[in-house]
């Protein structure tokens, strides 16, 4: 029965409609890009294309939905499609960050629903082959596992090397030691972005002893995914690289001990054969899938799964970052290379922080808060609890932000704006802190401050001229310049601004009687 729906079919994601689609099960595939969705129409004439996501979870038909949008997504088309009592396979990771995922998982258990992550290695023949010899002692008491993975391939900027290339491999070593990372230490280098790093090895230590470093590039001349695991008596080694009957060998070396001295024993190398259950590894992961989804069974790659792996690439990225601002962090102090104690910031666990964002010293952000691609926070400033600051933005220095603002692409915040809980600033709309400004003359001694009230709205592109303030719950058109301080609740739109009427809370308009048109309520009760 064809009753899975394919979103984004880009990059990777066309991999997945192929396979879907050879199974037999594959209804729609959903793409936003025009050139997509016409390659994917002459590509399977037979299959519905479409560009909204919300016809897909509308349709009974539709069973389970394959997410391969780019990760920046995941979380809430995840959400919306549990919501709408899909299963749901989301590639990897899973989300941006472990709040999110721990929240996809809740949702899935919640709704009944079957949360599968795209970690591929997991079905792969090899690895599947691979795992059989560990638990039958073939390389005796595991002790050290190797990874790299390595390429001259697409180079992204929504993520860096860690995000898009190690979840792989942390899936299969978490798989393989059977524990959680009691240490966690990630170092790289940034060769073609300031803010993303290119180059990453990451160390992982295990309760039992279990040591393990994942080594990923995407500056490398050619391909390379290996994945080497030391044992006490013997070795295996996954090149996912070369032909079939390479791709998986045992060494039967070994380290025997004489007169007090290790001594490595070398034995003659084993292929191991792979032909009896060789399938392409993305069709084994989607055949897993629709098992799962007919079984109700809960999936190898469950969103737990994928919830700990996410860890790990927290703790990795925490890691990276606390050596970006020249300190190790151990407990909740920071030493620079020459022993010192030097001041970094700590944000809670679940504040989001894009890779390409940059966070001065003395800065404070609150919980759940997100700051997405290319902003910068400049020192001094403070950001409340549960805030979603867009793309390029720029906040500070000094700046103080409430709780719940919303902060959309392209807004620039500078000193002396201070805005309360609740506020919402639209695509590039605009602040100004001094009235006469010169390029070739400081005048910061001149900044006249500006107070947006709890629950403003100030629309796309308007601008707000400095030393004025906005009211609770005015609403500011598209375009508007205010020029004059705002009462609460006005409705102002125009160049210079003029009052056109009075919004509630929810943003409705009110009437003559100053009832709200949307929720009915009147104004003294909503204010």
């Amino acid at each position: 029965m064809k009753n899975i729906a394919v979103i984004g079919a880009g990059y990777w994601g066309k991999n997945l409609v192929r396979n879907f689609h050879e199974l037999g099960v594959l209804k729609t595939v959903c793409d936003g890009a025009a050139t997509c969705r016409q390659a994917m129409q002459a590509a399977y004439p037979g299959v519905q294309v479409t560009d909204d996501f919300d016809t897909i979870l509308n349709d009974p038909e539709i069973k389970a939905v394959v997410i391969a949008a780019p990760a920046a997504l995941h979380f809430a088309l995840a959400q919306k499609a549990l919501l709408a009592d899909k299963d749901v396979f989301v590639e990897k990771p899973l989300s941006l960050t472990r709040g999110d995922a721990e929240k996809l998982v809740r949702l899935a258990a919640q709704r009944k629903r079957i949360l599968f992550v795209g970690h591929i290695l997991q079905y792969h023949p090899a690895v599947v082959r691979l795992k059989e010899l560990i638990n039958q002692g073939t390389i005796g008491r595991l002790q050290y596992i190797y990874s790299r993975r390595l390429s001259l391939g697409k180079i992204r900027r929504e993520e860096n090397i860690l995000w898009s290339f190690a979840p792989h491999d942390i899936s299969i070593i978490l798989a393989l030691a059977g524990e959680e990372p009691s240490f966690v230490d990630s170092v790289g280098n940034n060769f073609l972005h300031a803010r993303i790093p290119d180059v990453t090895m990451t160390n992982l230590k295990f309760p039992s002893g279990i040591g393990a470093h994942i080594f990923v590039s995407w500056l490398n001349p050619f391909k390379e995914q290996k994945l080497v695991i030391v044992g006490s008596e013997g070795m295996l080694v996954f090149d996912d690289t070369v032909p079939i009957e390479c791709k998986l060998v045992h060494y039967p070396h070994a380290i025997h001990w004489q007169d007090g001295q290790p001594v490595p024993q070398k034995g003659e190398q084993i292929a191991i054969a792979l032909q009896d259950i060789w399938e392409e590894p993305l069709k084994a992961e989607c055949r897993a899938f629709l098992s799962v989804i007919e079984t109700r069974t809960p999936p190898l790659t469950s969103g737990e799964e994928g919830l700990r792996v996410l860890q790990v690439l927290e703790q990795s990225q925490h890691s990276l970052e606390q050596k970006e601002k020249g300190g190790e962090k151990i407990g909740t102090e920071s030493f620079s290379s020459e022993g010192k104690k030097v001041s970094v910031p700590i944000f809670p666990d679940d504040v989001f922080i894009h890779p390409t964002a940059i966070i001065d010293d003395n800065v404070k952000i609150g919980r759940g808060t997100k700051i997405w691609h290319f902003c910068h926070i400049l020192s001094g400033s403070k950001i409340g609890a549960n805030c979603n600051i867009g793309q390029n933005c720029v906040i500070g220095p000094d700046v103080v932000i409430g709780n719940k603002c919303k902060i959309q692409n392209n807004v620039s915040i500078y000193k002396g704006v201070t805005l309360e809980d609740g506020v919402f600033c639209g695509p590039s709309m605009v602040f100004t802190n001094i009235c006469n400004p010169r390029a070739e003359i400081s005048k910061m001694d001149q900044v006249r401050p500006t107070l947006v009230k709890k629950g403003a709205t100030l629309g796309a592109n308007c601008t707000i001229v400095c030393g004025h303030t906005i009211g609770q719950y005015a609403f500011i058109g598209a375009g508007a310049v205010v020029t004059k301080d705002v009462p609460d609740h006005a409705l102002m739109v125009g160049n210079p601004a003029r009052p056109i009427g009075q919004v509630c809370e929810c943003g409705g308009r009110l009437n003559d009687k100053l009832i709200c048109m949307e929720c009915k309520r009147p104004l003294d009760i909503a204010s």
